[in-house]
């Protein structure tokens, strides 16, 4: 399958997922915890369905995706555990949304992974290469752990769950899992302050687009920092009521959303990718469907209400008249758009138009031909220009 493909279907996954995720939430009466993974998740998916798309060989958007899927699934599963184990309704295969409830944290974790190699994807360092490894095969072996500590909870009768729906035996490790879980974890927050350190570093000695870049990313990732150590005062606070202190908790996740939404301004912003064409088509094209639709019920309203046409003839008209409107109308969409959101092609249109303007009143062959390169060289962006002009006979 191509990458493509591969996108569509990471991308599928998380739709489909969120779509069952928030009826579940809804009668699991776990509104809060589904809010939370929508406000992650969604802008998780959006940026990384664009960047995979656009630059399948960068990692970020894979792991955008991957995020995604972590928070949907596992909240999907959970929402659907917690109607069997805790209100008793008995439905099949909850065991199943147990085992993926684990998976929620797991994918808060590849974070630190897209900070690391922000923005371009690429470690030029071999020791960031190999410190990365060491980071991703704690990661596994915590995986791995938790998967056989998760087995060992499911395959024990009665099956013990907490107030939230998770596993105790994973919630409160002990025994082996306890000494692998907190060693994987004490390998896995050593590694990431570094990672963390790298980029304040490659901040400090970069400048221009690059550094606004990181500060974008900085941004991010310092409101995502205080949502996680805000989440995590909340949930263990004891001087406010549960209720409130559940709502201010979800509160403070939300700050996680922070690090895509900052990711995402400083891709569209500076043309990380180059997709600012993407964003500039499906937006014109998304305006130029609503106005069409809106030109087309109004037109068949018009002409069956009030010139008492017969319907299909006023369908018929409506149509072709949405048909005939639909070029020009995108043409001056398209310029609209253009100009916010694919200012490259928008000041280079200006320069041909100019360029042709000129080119009206000139006489001079080596001046057309000088603009004409120069034109080219703005517009088009060649490694090399060269014009050959054929002598008169």
């Amino acid at each position: 399958m191509s990458s493509k493909g591969w996108s569509v279907v990471l991308g599928g996954i998380a739709a489909a997922s969120l779509a069952g995720m928030i009826p579940l939430s809804v009668f699991a009466h776990l509104v809060g915890a589904g809010v939370v993974a929508l406000v992650i998740g969604v802008p998780c998916a959006a940026i990384g369905f664009l960047v995979a798309r656009r630059q399948p060989r960068n990692p970020l958007g894979w792991l955008f995706l991957v995020i995604a899927c972590c928070l949907f699934i596992p909240t999907v599963g959970g929402d659907y555990a917690y109607l069997d184990y805790r209100l008793g309704h008995h439905v099949p295969f909850a065991a199943a949304g147990l085992a993926v409830d684990q998976l929620w944290s797991e994918g808060l974790a590849l974070f630190i992974v897209v900070i690391l190699l922000f923005p371009d994807g690429r470690l030029p360092s071999r020791f960031w290469r190999w410190a990365l490894r060491v980071w991703c095969a704690a990661f596994a072996v915590l995986l791995i752990a938790s998967v056989a500590a998760t087995a060992g909870a499911l395959a024990a009768h009665p099956i013990r769950t907490d107030t939230s729906g998770g596993l105790v035996a994973l919630d409160s490790p002990a025994g082996w899992f306890a000494v692998v879980y907190h060693g994987c974890l004490l390998v896995i927050f050593v590694l990431s302050v570094g990672f963390i350190g790298r980029q304040v570093l490659s901040w400090r000695r970069s400048s221009g687009e690059r550094r606004q870049q990181l500060k974008w990313l900085a941004s991010g990732a310092a409101v995502s920092m205080a949502g996680l150590v805000l989440a995590v005062i909340f949930a263990s606070s004891s001087g406010t009521s549960a209720n409130v202190s559940q709502w201010l908790e979800n509160l403070a996740w939300f700050g996680l959303a922070a690090l895509p939404v900052s990711i995402g301004v400083a891709i569209l912003r500076y043309r990380l990718y180059d997709i600012d064409r993407i964003i500039s088509r499906t937006l014109a094209y998304a305006l130029v469907t609503g106005l069409l639709v809106g030109v087309f019920a109004g037109l068949v309203l018009l002409t069956t209400d009030v010139l008492s046409l017969s319907s299909p003839v006023a369908v018929a008209a409506s149509t072709l008249a949405a048909a005939a409107l639909f070029n020009p109308l995108r043409q001056r969409v398209q310029r609209v758009v253009d100009r916010r959101f694919n200012r490259t092609r928008y000041n280079a249109d200006r320069t041909v138009a100019a360029f042709a303007a000129r080119l009206k009143d000139a006489v001079d062959v080596t001046a057309v031909r000088d603009d004409l390169t120069t034109v080219v060289q703005q517009t088009l962006e060649p490694a090399h220009v060269s014009l050959w002009i054929s002598p008169p006979a």
